[in-house]
């Protein structure tokens, strides 16, 4: 994040940043689910569910896997995804935390 000063914020508040910019996209939302809901390692399937090229499934598996929110195993000229529990656990108190913070409801325009 170079010239954003990123070392000025809290380890969470990049962290939260980061989660966000990875769920920022409906593709990246639509993989996410997939690998929830199949609760398994997928390769080539998630081309097959969505109506994107592989090309562009692959960048979208590179933001989620920078992001941590999953991870990849090689299986021969394969690599297969999964949610990465622990990650997932970080993210989803991190992003709760968040959302969960009581906003008053007469202080503001």
């Amino acid at each position: 994040m170079g010239a954003t000063k990123t070392e000025e914020f809290t380890i969470k508040d990049t962290k939260i940043a980061k989660y966000a910019k990875a769920l920022a996209h409906p593709a990246r939302i639509a993989i996410l689910q997939l690998l929830i809901k199949k609760q398994a390692c997928i390769c080539g399937d998630i081309v097959d569910e969505l109506p994107l090229s592989q090309s562009t499934v692959s960048q979208h598996l590179k933001e989620l896997k920078d992001a941590g929110l999953i991870k990849g195993e090689i299986d021969g000229v394969k690599v297969c995804y999964c949610i990465d529990e622990i990650e997932w656990e970080i993210a989803k108190s991190y992003l709760n935390s968040l959302f969960n913070s009581t906003i008053s409801k007469n202080k503001c325009c």
